[in-house]
C-alpha cells in the first residue's frame, strides 16, 4: 500500500498540482495585501476618507451599546456584525485573481494553438517531389 501511495504521490501531475496550489496560495496573499494596503486606501480617500475594512452593519449590539468606531471595537463588545466592507475587499481580490488566471490561461491557450499550428503545417516537399512537380508543370504547359 505504501508503494502504491508513493507511486501516486510522485507522479508528475500530483507534484505539479501541489506546486500550483502553493504558488496560488502565495499569489492570493500578495493580491490580498495589494487590495487591502495599496488599492483600497486611495479608492477610500477618493470616496471621502472611507476605510473599507471598517464598513459594517450592526445586527445585534454587544455588551457595550453602539455606535462602534471600528469593526474591532464592535467585535470586542460582542456585537454581531455584517462586514460588507471586508466582503467588498474580498470581491476585489477575487476579480484581480480571476483576471490574472484568465491572462495566464489565455497565454497558455495561445502557445498551445501555435504549437498545434506548427504540428499541422505540412512538411516541406522533398527534392524528388519538387522535381516531379516541376516536370508535371512543364508537361501541363
Amino acid at each position: 500500500m505504501f508503494k502504491e501511495f508513493k507511486e501516486f504521490a510522485m507522479r508528475g501531475n500530483v507534484v505539479d498540482m501541489a506546486v500550483g496550489i502553493v504558488i496560488g496560495a502565495a499569489f492570493g496573499t500578495i493580491v490580498k495585501s495589494f487590495v487591502d494596503d495599496v488599492l483600497m486606501p486611495p479608492i477610500g480617500l477618493l470616496l471621502g476618507n472611507v476605510d473599507f475594512s471598517n464598513l459594517f452593519l450592526v445586527i445585534k449590539e454587544g455588551a457595550v451599546s453602539a455606535p462602534y468606531a471600528t469593526l474591532e471595537a464592535a467585535k470586542e463588545a460582542g456585537a454581531v456584525t455584517l462586514n460588507y466592507g471586508a466582503f467588498f475587499n474580498t470581491v476585489v481580490s477575487f476579480v484581480i485573481v480571476a483576471f490574472a488566471v484568465f491572462m495566464v490561461i489565455k497565454s497558455l491557450n495561445r502557445m498551445k494553438k501555435q504549437e498545434e499550428e506548427k504540428q499541422e503545417a505540412p512538411p516541406e516537399p522533398s527534392s524528388e517531389e519538387r522535381l516531379l512537380t516541376e516536370i508535371r508543370d512543364l508537361l501541363a504547359k
